[in-house]
């Protein structure tokens, strides 16, 4: 007899539990068939309806992830709306991206840890950085959007000015996950200001 749709559903649904339990825990470098497993008080065995080798756990994984990042709470952007104007929208996209807060700091290492297990897979790699090109899509447009208003100014193209305010932001996030100390989260702000600032 075949299991009804809701039976599957529930399932699949207690198994992106467990592997994200598994990720907040462990990290990347924890993420076993074997482990999630454990997470589920299950056998490997049934995992492998989900996933029959650990590249298709890792991919699930990352897909995972993404979900989360895009579901998160973003309070600053939520603080902020379109009559602040542009300038006040991307910062906000940017702040929400940091460290600032135990939640942000459980996600970042998250993202961070994930790099390793998908630069060793090139199809893997590839959709991270396909994720990674919609994120600095979407900063051009707001970026494209302070220039219109007149809230941003300068010589290069809304695209460089997006992929510079990417690469910022990514780099100090590694900084902050690595120095918590030296990089407190009212630095990290202080920091990304400049930055926009010297835009």
């Amino acid at each position: 007899m075949t299991p009804a749709r809701g039976d599957h559903d529930a399932r699949r649904s207690e198994v992106s539990a467990a592997v994200w339990r598994v990720l907040a825990d462990r990290g990347f470098g924890g993420l076993t068939l074997r482990a999630v497993a454990a997470e589920l008080n299950a056998s490997t065995g049934l995992l492998t309806h989900y996933f029959p080798n650990k590249r298709a756990l890792l991919a699930y994984a990352l897909d995972l992830l993404d979900r989360h990042t895009v579901d998160r709470p973003r309070p600053a952007a939520e603080r902020t709306s379109p009559a602040d104007g542009g300038r006040a929208l991307l910062r906000a996209t940017l702040l929400d991206i940091l460290p600032l807060t135990p939640e942000g700091v459980a996600g970042n290492r998250i993202w961070v840890g994930s790099w390793d297990a998908a630069l060793t897979d090139p199809e893997l790699a590839a959709d991270h950085a396909a994720r990674y090109r919609r994120a600095r899509e979407r900063l051009t447009e707001l970026v494209a959007q302070a220039r219109e208003q007149g809230d941003l100014t300068g010589e290069a193209s809304v695209a460089e000015v997006a992929a510079g305010a990417q690469s910022f932001v990514l780099g100090l996030v590694v900084q902050a996950l690595f120095a918590p100390a030296e990089f407190p989260p009212e630095r990290q702000v202080e920091l990304l200001d400049r930055y926009l600032d010297g835009l």
